[in-house]
């Protein structure tokens, strides 16, 4: 008797082929999705959460995301502390790295800068310092 089997057999061309195509249609689905969420409700309101090059650069150099949203939103120093609920000195704190900041702190802030927690603390990580 012979046993049905559940593999196939590529060339490493042939795969990554495959990958490129499957990478490619993962791509498009993205975009196709960016481009509804935009024909659904404008391009303004759909990109408003968009960092412009210069904001992305200062995050790319380093600077606190915190501080970076805090820019993109017009926001001063004390109307952000007082929207998260902490106090203007640990903010400052947290935006010159003197402070890490409590997670209770980054979700306050996230929800005041209208972000995910992810947009603030993907920055965080060593690597970005």
């Amino acid at each position: 008797m012979s046993e049905k089997t559940d593999t196939v057999t590529l060339s490493c061309a042939e795969y990554e082929a495959l990958i490129e195509r499957l990478e490619d249609a993962e791509d498009n689905a993205f975009l196709d999705g960016v481009e509804a969420r935009e024909r659904a409700i404008g391009k303004e309101e759909a990109r408003a959460d968009y960092l412009p090059a210069e904001l992305v650069r200062r995050l790319i150099h380093g600077e606190h995301p915190v501080r970076v949203w805090r820019a993109h939103r017009g926001l001063g120093r004390d109307e952000l502390a007082t929207a998260g609920g902490i106090a203007p000195s640990y903010l400052t704190e947290i935006e010159t790295r003197r402070k890490p900041g409590s997670l209770r702190a980054l979700v306050k802030l996230a929800a005041a800068l209208h972000v995910s927690l992810d947009d603030l603390a993907a920055w965080l990580e060593p690597h970005h310092e």
